[in-house]
């Protein structure tokens, strides 16, 4: 121990001492990350390839004087600027929950007296007094103790108090994990539920197991998904292309037709014919609108693209207590001594009377306002069936006259209750079974058959107490509890219960492919149980001892074939979470303590619990369910997939709407034709692609078969070869359609004015052709289903509306160098929009089935 401390004991560390301690180490608190200025956060945004070719589109427009195009992709640019200062301010705050963690004020002893100070300034050698209900501010040795159990699940994970002894002699050289038995060492951060103790601080602020755990926060870093490197490589390449294009355009009409300030105003249409800048903008809109639909049931997703990173999960590990099960003990089973069994499972409305006074003598044996939540369990059963008058001090003339407490001798309680009108007395206690035993003084048989029942009950997943009886029939009481004759009354099993929507969800989830794991810090059988419960398909059962033992190459190996990983440690969830990404793997995380923060930052996608989850695990995490609820999660797939298949069809609409725009903007160059489309025309179909593809493809139906089609491969490209041959077979034949049309236009009767506009014309017609072509995979296709899509109708009414105005009146077709479109070139436009139809189906017939690939 610290020399200061042990040598006056009672007196604690001189004032002094402490303040020269505190100056040299450090306060008790955990120190935010280094934090990058807004500027610094800016100027890196701003190296960005899709905020540059934002600035660049926004630049472009601009100087073409469409304003209102141009501040659209602006505010686009300075909204992405914005997310990232927001997101690196929510990564401190994940420091800051943690830093708020311990208590604001400690009780210590100093000089000799007990004084209350700031949490921060606790120093190592401190002897910090520790009472019930109270939140452990350092990292200690017990050295004193009564009765004193702490709820560490804010570290393990698991609900189960444990107890914490006093120290007997010298400390280890090396403090213990947390999550053990009798050990006699208090972790910052941690609830006292029971009894009382001093503790000598012996790690403070960064050296604390909580501390720990903030600094492997602090040094993880976020991925980014793999769909925005995938856009930003695609929109890089087409941006290339479309300018080197934009380039030989200026070159061939400079040298063919020799007037060059129209061949740079043709190069600037072709540019914009084919600058891919709605794919950014596609991007963040889906993500924007698809956090909103999941906000409305109840789920944040703190970072747009982790919903489609959700989608693509192909591996959920998933926490148990808390998350799988509601981290509250509940009573499951009472057990008599001649085998008779009541399960409570919700389903019984009635107790019987040799149980219920089982569950009155478990009540009996508790503290009558219990931080435990095993006692609160049973005090539960009292308000759960009133009508038994479960506990005694209900009944006329009961009180409680002692309490003997748990020790680590004996692990097991007593509680003494008389009656004032009589001399009689009854002595509840209940413990672990083997103390029992011990109590009730069992015969070898009587005790195998009490062994025998408890593993049965264990092996369901419980948490197993004996339950005794004794008499007292007045005089003076013994100073121990063993000096009463006890009788076996029977056995209770806790549980921590399953959600009810967690089996539903876990095989929603199996179903779409996605493999579950169990994490967490129980026994292995009582992990096994609870996945059997909770549906998880079975596997092997890897335990954190024998995690220790391997290296991160043999734990690569072994990870495929677990389901349950039990008894593990907060550092070594952060190992399983490598090891699977290092497998290939999509990984999502659930979670909801500190002890989760770190892996749940390191996956691919942290879900973390709203309402029980810590300030931390929220923070850690980039989805959040608002509700606790784990069936959410399906949701959240189910919404991630829907979004990926909805980007999917507006990617392959941009870049099949773009070759017949392209088509029309070169091919005149070389057939010798008047031009078609200039900038102004451009930014005229841009009205329409750009509502449709960030509108109208968002808001989509999912596909039929969502949910029953596996995980799409983590490298899987954002354009597969299906769909960019789907894409460009659309796109070409809408070009040959419409050089047929233009052909006939240039070289009929038609005047050159009416040309364009029947050209220009059928152009609107094929892009509204692309749209219901491109709505589903499979609709139009044998049992395909095309469903109502509001916003759609809306964007088509729109069209038809403006561009009956176009080519209807005479005075907005002459500004737009259109005249009004005549009865023949109607008829045209007609009879190209139904080949277009005919055709686009065909193909649909032939590509529907392989698009999803």
């Amino acid at each position: 121990m610290d020399g200061q401390a042990s040598g006056s004991m009672r007196r604690g560390l001189p004032s002094e001492v402490a303040a020269a301690r505190l100056r040299e180490e450090g306060p008790n608190a955990l120190p935010g990350a280094r934090s990058r200025s807004p500027l610094r956060i800016v100027r890196d945004v701003l190296r960005e390839p899709m905020l540059l070719l934002l600035l660049a589109a926004g630049g472009i427009y601009l100087l073409l004087g469409d304003l209102h195009e141009a501040l659209i992709l602006l505010a686009f640019a300075g909204l992405t600027v914005v997310i990232a200062i927001v997101q690196e301010a929510r990564t401190e705050r994940a420091i800051d929950s943690l830093r708020d963690l311990s208590m604001p004020q400690a009780l210590v002893i100093r000089d000799g007296h007990r004084q209350r100070i700031p949490s921060r300034e606790v120093v190592r050698g401190d002897l910090m007094v520790v009472g019930e209900g109270e939140r452990v501010a350092a990292d200690g040795w017990v050295i004193e103790g009564s009765g004193l159990q702490a709820d560490e699940s804010l570290l393990t994970g698991e609900s189960v108090p444990v107890a914490k002894p006093p120290l007997e002699g010298e400390p280890a050289a090396q403090p213990p994990r947390p999550g053990g038995e009798d050990l006699p060492y208090l972790f910052a951060g941690t609830l006292a539920v029971r009894g009382a103790g001093t503790v000598e601080v012996a790690a403070t602020g960064l050296h604390s197991e909580i501390g720990r755990i903030g600094q492997s926060l602090v040094s993880l870093e976020t991925e980014v998904p793999h769909l925005t490197l995938q856009t930003k490589r695609l929109v890089r390449w087409l941006a290339v292309l479309g300018l080197g294009v934009s380039v030989l355009a200026i070159l061939l009409y400079g040298l063919l037709r020799g007037g060059w300030l129209e061949a740079f105003l043709s190069g600037i249409a072709i540019a914009m014919s084919l600058l891919p800048e709605e794919l950014p903008v596609v991007l963040t809109l889906f993500m924007t609108m698809g956090a909103f639909r999941m906000a409305q049931r109840r789920v944040l997703a703190r970072r747009g693209s982790a919903i489609e990173t959700l989608g693509a999960a192909t591996v959920l590990c998933t926490d148990k207590t808390g998350t799988l099960t509601q981290n509250r003990m509940a009573i499951a089973e009472l057990r008599l001594p001649d085998g008779s069994v009541q399960r409570l499972d919700g389903e019984n409305d009635t107790l019987g009377p040799t149980f219920a006074k089982l569950a009155a003598l478990g009540i009996s044996a508790c503290l009558e306002e219990p931080f435990d939540p095993m006692e609160q369990a049973f005090h539960a059963l009292d308000d759960e069936f009133p009508e038994r008058e479960l506990k005694l001090r209900k009944r006329n003339g009961w009180h409680l006259r002692r309490q003997y407490p748990l020790s680590s001798q004996l692990l097991a309680m007593a509680n003494v209750w008389t009656n004032g009108t009589t001399s009689d007395g009854i002595v509840a206690a209940k413990g672990a079974p083997e103390a029992i035993a011990q109590l009730c003084g069992m015969t070898d048989d009587d005790r195998a058959t009490l062994e025998a029942d408890a593993a049965q009950m264990a092996c369901k997943g419980l948490r197993v107490l004996g339950i005794a009886e004794a008499r007292w029939q007045g005089g003076s009481l013994p100073d121990h509890q063993s000096g009463f004759a006890f009788t076996f009354r029977g056995l209770v099993g806790l549980a921590d219960p399953i959600r009810a929507s967690v089996p539903p969800a876990v095989t929603q989830l199996q179903e779409a492919g996605i493999r579950l794991v169990m994490i967490t810090g129980d026994y292995p059988a009582t992990a096994r149980a609870i996945a059997r419960q909770a549906g998880i398909v079975e596997g092997d059962v890897l335990s954190g001892d024998e995690i220790a033992r391997l290296d991160d190459a043999e734990l690569v190996r072994r990870v495929g074939s677990v389901a349950v990983f039990a008894r593990v440690m907060p550092d070594q969830k952060l190992r399983i979470v490598r090891a699977l990404k290092a497998m290939g793997e999509v990984v999502a995380m659930t979670g909801d303590g500190v002890n989760d923060a770190p892996s749940l930052k390191a996956a691919h996608i942290g879900i973390a619990m709203g309402q029980r989850g810590t300030d931390v695990a929220r923070e850690a995490s980039s989805v959040v369910l608002l509700d606790d609820d784990f069936g959410s999660i399906v949701t959240a797939v189910r919404l991630g997939r829907r979004i990926y298949d909805n980007l999917r069809k507006a990617v392959g609409f941009i870049f099949a709407v773009h070759i017949p725009i392209g088509g029309l903007a070169i091919f005149p160059l070389l057939a010798g034709w008047p031009l078609i489309l200039g900038p102004v025309h451009i930014a005229l179909l841009e009205m329409v692609i750009d509502p449709v593809c960030s509108l109208a493809f968002e808001a989509e139906p999912e596909e039929p078969d969502v949910m029953r089609r596996p995980p799409r491969a983590p490298e899987s490209p954002l354009i597969s070869r299906s769909l960019l041959g789907w894409s460009l077979m659309q796109g070409f034949l809408v070009l040959a359609a419409l050089l047929l049309l233009s052909g006939w236009a240039n070289h009929g009767a038609i005047p050159a004015d009416a040309a364009r506009t029947t050209s220009f014309a059928g152009l609107i017609v094929a892009v509204l052709a692309l749209v219901l072509a491109n709505r589903s995979f499979r609709s139009l296709a044998p049992g395909g289903k095309v469903e109502h899509n509001l916003p759609l109708a809306i964007i088509m009414g729109l069209v038809v509306g403006v561009f009956s105005a176009v080519f209807l009146s005479p005075t907005v077709a002459s500004l737009l160098g259109f005249s009004v479109l005549q009865p023949v070139g109607m008829q045209a436009v007609g009879i190209t929009a139904l080949f277009l139809g005919g055709a686009l189906l065909l193909a649909k017939l032939r590509f529907g089935r392989v698009l999803t690939n």
